[in-house]
Parts: C-alpha cells; structure tokens; sequence
C-alpha cells in the first residue's frame, strides 16, 4: 500500500494552511484585540473555536466522504444540497470574500495616503478587479506562478509580524468596549465566524483530498488519515498566527484607538515599529495576496455556477468581477456590517450538517435527522441574524432572551432537542418497518 512521505505530508500541511490564510485572517484578529483590552484572551478563545475549530473539523468531515461537499449534504436532498452550495460560494465569493479582497488592500496600501476618498477606493477597485478579470479569464501558469511566490513570502511576513508583535509591543492594553466587557468570548465566537474558514473549508475540501489522491493514494482510511493531520498542521498554524495578531491588537491602543476595522489597527502599528518602508511592504504584500486570492475565488466560482447556469464560464467571470466591484465600494467596515448577520445565519446549519456527519452511525435515515436538525438551526440563526442586524426589538421577547443567546449558541439547545426528537421518530419509524416487513 502506498503511503505519504513526511516531506509530502508537511507540504499537504502548509497547502492546507495557505488555502486558509486570507485578508479575513488577517484583519479580525487585531480589532478584537483592541477591542477585548484586557479580556482579549477569553475573545481570543472564542475565536479560535470557529476560526480554527471548525474549519479543521470540517476538513475532516469531508474527508470522511471523499472530499466533495454534495456527498456531505446528500442526506437533506440535492435541491437543499445545491441551495446551500450555493450560499457557500456566493459568501466566499462575490457577495462578502472576493469584495473584502479589494477593501483590505485599499484600507492598508492606499487609504492612509488618500484618506477614505469613495473616488480613490473606486478607482483602486475598479483597476484591482480588471486584474482579477483578466487573469481570471486565462489564469494559466501566471496565477499558479504568483501563488507559489506568494505562498512563502506571505508565511515569513506574518511570522515576522507575530514575532514583533510580542517582542516589540507598542504600549499597554487599553481599555475594553461594553461589548466585549460584557461577553468576550461570545464577541470572539461571533468574529471568528467572520474569517468564513468554515465556509470555505466546505468549498475547497475536495481540494485536499484531490491533492492526496494525486499522490497516489487510494485508501479511504489513508485518504481521511493524511487529510487529518493536514488540518492540524493548518489549525496550528493558523493559532499561532491569529495569537500573534490578538497580542499586536491589543497593545496597540495608543496608536490605533477608534479604529473602526483591523486593516487600519495593523497598519498603524506597521507605521509605528517599522516605518514607511514597513508600510510600503506590508501594503504591496497584502495587494498581491488579496488579489491572488480573489482570482481563485472568482475562477471556483465561476467554475461551479458554469455547471449550474446556462452560462459560460467566461461570461461568468465578467459578472463575478463586476458584482464584486459593486460591492467592494461599499468600504470594508459597511461590508464587515452587513456580512455579520448573514454569516450569523447560514453558520449554524453548517455547523450542524458537519458535526452530523460524524454521527451517522447512531441512527437509520440520514434525511430523518440532518433535515430538521439544520432547519432548527437555520431558524434560529436568522434569529440572531436579525439581532445581530440592530432588529432585535422587532422580535418576541421570548426570541431575544434564548438560552445561550450572550454566548452566541442560542441555536444550540434547540438544534438538540430537534435532535433528540428526530432520533425518536427515526427508531419508532424503524420498528414499524421492520414489523410491516
């Protein structure tokens, strides 16, 4: 039987954690950190369960099954299979990911020189996305080339920004805001959900696995096995870089207080330890990379709509760049606000999709249990999507004051008790059967 080296199994790692790195997972961790004080840490764990947490389990999860996410939701149909697909490429793509690309970029290169001018965020946009246009249209050997340059530049920045980050601190921990001093760790559960790991874990799984498979490896066990332990390389990695950014956040309110996002929180402390020239680098680094990611964004989109729409994947790519254009003009903090309820939202039946995969052995009909399970869950999160969008006195009081609610979970409780019910009726419905039989 053939097996994976130990070089190829840590390469599998760091292509795994590549995958993972994006603005997002640059951005949030700092703000919550300024923002956290001095309950920064509890934030921080918060964040970790889903920014780290969940997007390795995922990995795992899809693995089981061979890497592609309709195998993970044939249990609740192909037309709620492929509706939710949907939602998961549309989130990662042109409605929040590939639009936030261009709004980081612009917040760290440019708006400290221009200022937050509409005209300089629209003109940057507009050249950033004809980029992403062309070379997604003929991506080739350019973007694989770019990628592959990218990738170990992007790994050394970061490792040489967490280093300074705790040997070169800017100042104290400042102060917490009301949010933060009041429920830490759900502020943190809810902003990791904000990365949209999870969400893309369920994208580019196949990825992964497809990845091993070239190797030459054809066993399931093997398959799930090397898929494991290039999750953890990931979530080590990726813990080790948000921890980092939690601690430059933190000690950055003297440089940094008011700062309405984390691009402008790392770009003042960059300004403040390394100077123009560490500015200078960090922007063009953070260009090319946003803009590396939202060519692969923009080319798996387009790829899986082209399969599903009469349209070519050419056509695709204009209305993808142009739709993100749209929404990158928005500015990265509007676009952060508006993406907070919709990821509130659809993360809760992902969450319970994936954590059911691993219990498919404790019951007989798949669709019995997945269905209404991560229809519970899905009610529940518009209801904190609804809150979370400043909506909340709309609401029946007995909606509002759920339990778990200040955690973030309110979802949980009565995705379990659906639970419990579903597992009932799917005993009692197989008793029948087997009587009738």
């Amino acid at each position: 039987m053939k097996v994976l080296k130990g070089q190829d199994i840590l390469a599998l790692g760091f292509m795994t954690f590549a995958l993972f790195v994006g603005a997002g997972n640059i951005i949030f961790p700092p703000i919550v950190g300024l923002q956290a004080g001095p309950h920064v840490w509890m934030a921080a764990l918060g964040f970790l369960v889903t920014a780290v947490g969940l997007p390795v389990v995922t990995v795992i999860a899809l693995a089981k099954v061979g890497g592609a996410m309709d195998a993970l939701s044939s249990p609740i149909g192909k037309v709620a299979g492929t509706v939710l697909a949907a939602v998961c490429y549309l989130s990662v793509g042109p409605l929040f990911a590939t639009p936030r690309t261009a709004t980081v970029s612009f917040e760290v290169g440019l708006a400290p020189l221009t200022g937050e001018s509409p005209l300089a965020l629209f003109l940057y946009s507009l050249v950033y996305f004809l980029l992403v246009f062309w070379i997604s249209l003929y991506p080739g050997r350019l973007l694989d080339t770019v990628g592959r340059f990218l990738a170990p530049l992007k790994i050394v920045a970061l490792a040489i920004l967490g280093i300074a980050a705790f040997v070169l601190p800017v100042g104290e921990v400042g102060t917490a805001e009301p949010a933060y001093a009041a429920a830490p760790f759900s502020q943190g559960f809810i902003n990791g959900y904000l990365t949209m790991d999870t969400l893309g874990a369920l994208v580019f799984g196949i990825v992964i696995v497809n990845a091993i498979r070239s190797r030459g490896i054809d066993s399931p066990r093997l398959i799930t096995r090397y898929a494991i332990i290039a999750g953890l390389i990931a979530g080590v990695g990726l813990a080790l870089v948000y921890i980092s950014l939690f601690r430059l956040g933190s000690g950055s309110s003297s440089v940094a207080a008011g700062a309405g996002n984390g691009a402008i929180v790392l770009h003042a402390y960059v300004q403040h330890t390394f100077g123009t020239m560490g500015s200078a680098f960090l922007a063009v680094l953070i260009s090319l990379a946003c803009l590396v990611t939202a060519v692969g964004l923009t080319c798996a989109c387009a790829e899986y709509f082209s399969r599903l729409l009469p349209l070519s994947y050419k056509v695709l790519v204009v209305l993808l760049a142009g739709f993100s254009l749209l929404v990158s003009n928005l500015g990265l903090t509007n676009l952060i606000h508006f993406s907070i309820p919709v990821l509130t939202a659809i993360y809760p039946p992902c969450i319970a999709l994936v954590a059911l995969s691993f219990c498919k052995g404790f019951w007989h009909v798949q669709g019995r249990i997945v269905a209404p399970v991560m229809l519970m869950s899905l009610l529940v999160g518009i209801i904190d999507a609804t809150k979370a969008a400043g909506y909340s006195e709309n609401l029946p009081r007995i909606l509002t004051d759920l339990p778990l609610s200040e955690q973030g979970l309110a979802w949980l409780i009565p995705s379990l008790l659906t639970l419990f019910a579903a597992f009932l009726v799917d005993q009692v419905l197989h008793q029948r059967s087997k009587a009738i039989a």
